[in-house]
């Protein structure tokens, strides 16, 4: 049994890995980094030059607590993202989806955030 959940996180670490080596951020054009829990979406632009996060959201924001559904959730953390990197003064960003495919609520935050200006 450890050494299946060893295996598992080793493969996922490979992965993010391999999407990393492709992606770097810097200010003009920040990495936008997505984690999701079983509950919450959490998500951040980071400038991988200085090691700096420049904004940040997640959907344990006072305003997300409400939602009911995880799609809900997704969206709004994709929204109050991209206006708070629009307010200043970001637009284009490098999307870092880590080691999870791009489905889901990851595509639904990923879609929000273009919706509301966002260019990746």
């Amino acid at each position: 049994m450890k050494y299946r959940i060893l295996k598992k996180n080793v493969r996922r670490r490979r992965i993010q890995q391999r999407v990393r080596k492709k992606i770097k951020g810097d200010a003009a054009r920040p990495r936008l980094s997505v984690c999701r829990s079983l509950k919450h979406l959490y998500a951040q632009a980071v400038d991988d030059e200085t090691g700096r996060v420049l904004v940040a959201a997640s959907s344990l924001e006072k305003e997300a607590l409400p939602l009911k559904t995880a799609k809900e959730k997704a969206q709004y953390v994709g929204e109050t993202l991209a206006r708070r990197l629009k307010d200043k003064g970001i637009v284009p960003v490098v999307f870092d989806r880590g080691w999870r495919p791009f489905h889901g609520n990851l595509k639904v935050l990923a879609e929000a955030a273009r919706s509301a200006g966002l260019s990746f």
